[in-house]
């Protein structure tokens, strides 16, 4: 095998389509299974993985009967080639790029029901000054849509933040408050004066992310204090599924209380107590600033990051009960 500190050989022999494969091969089941979804025969995915352990002079992947498992330098190797995916992804949208006029496409990565009206009036100005550029906006778990900004799929992200990646760069959006809510079919729906003690035992649906060791951690305390039941019936990473299960009676679960205000007004939603001092929760806009971006991409992620130095946070805080609380701070 070619030694491991060869750099001179390493640039010069490694091939991209090399590179694109062993992506695929990583996040199949087996070769068969990356030999179809190359689209070439399973012999010609076992010649490519062997020549590209030989370039790199370390094996890649442990292959067995009912084993197929990354070894230490294969995911090394997929962390570095993802990144470089993304990169080569972009070339075609650059070099369509060099117009006087600001064209592009700008692909942004939500959360599941961001509900912001700064984004939105960003969204709006941005089309109005930059017609020609187009823009897709995917709905994704914030981890996942954290991931795309690292393997630069993704423009920028507007998600929750638990563990912050040194390689992204992060700013607060807006901040929005959770309360408990329950559906018609639930026996505590339209009971004034209920108490936090009348929630004990009873069940809860809510996100995959509302644990103590993740970005819903304020709101794991709430449940906890409510004395729920601690199993959880129902979680999904969307906020529209976790609404479908509070509406449907599966149990009691945390929304945003200025996204489901609406809700409660048409009757389809039970706001339930606490009614004081809620959970803030924070929302980000994060971006890879390694990225190669294109125009478009930068002329947007400006105006959205001159928006939010230009509003303070509690013009940025929505959801805010009748009682006047306020969670707003200074801007870290």
């Amino acid at each position: 095998m070619t030694e491991p500190h060869d750099t001179d050989r390493l640039t010069r022999d490694l091939d991209w389509n090399l590179l694109r494969s062993f992506v695929v091969m990583v996040e199949s089941r087996s070769i068969t299974d990356a030999a179809q979804r190359l689209r070439i025969t399973q012999p010609s995915v076992s010649t490519a993985l062997k020549k590209l352990e030989e370039i790199i002079g370390k094996r890649l992947i442990d292959r067995a009967p009912g084993r197929y498992e990354l070894t230490r330098a294969g995911a090394v190797l997929y962390r570095e080639a993802v990144e470089i995916h993304g990169a080569v992804h972009r070339l075609s949208t650059l070099m369509r790029d060099m117009t006087d006029e600001v064209t592009g496409h700008v692909r942004i990565a939500v959360a599941s029901h961001v509900v912001c009206p700064l984004f939105d009036q960003v969204l709006a100005s941005f089309h109005t000054l930059h017609p020609r550029a187009t823009l897709s906006i995917s709905v994704l778990g914030s981890s996942a849509a954290l991931a795309s900004v690292t393997a630069r799929t993704a423009s920028f992200a507007i998600c929750l933040v638990h563990r912050r990646d040194p390689k992204i760069e992060y700013l607060r959006l807006y901040r929005e408050f959770f309360g408990l809510f329950c559906g018609p079919p639930h026996p505590l729906f339209g009971r004034a004066r209920l108490q936090q003690s009348d929630l004990a035992g009873h069940s809860a649906v809510s996100f995959e992310t509302d644990r103590l060791h993740d970005a819903l951690r304020s709101v794991t305390l709430l449940r906890a204090q409510s004395e729920l039941n601690e199993q959880i019936i129902g979680t999904s990473s969307h906020l529209e599924e976790v609404r479908r299960m509070v509406i449907a009676g599966l149990g009691i679960g945390p929304l945003p209380l200025h996204v489901v205000a609406r809700d409660v007004s048409d009757g389809l939603l039970w706001r339930l107590p606490p009614y004081t001092n809620p959970p803030a929760i924070d929302v980000h806009l994060a971006w890879n600033p390694k990225a190669t971006l294109n125009r478009a991409e930068t002329a947007f992620l400006e105006a959205l990051k001159a928006a939010i130095h230009s509003h303070p946070i509690s013009e940025r805080t929505y959801g805010l009960g009748t009682d006047g609380h306020s969670a707003a701070d200074s801007e870290p």
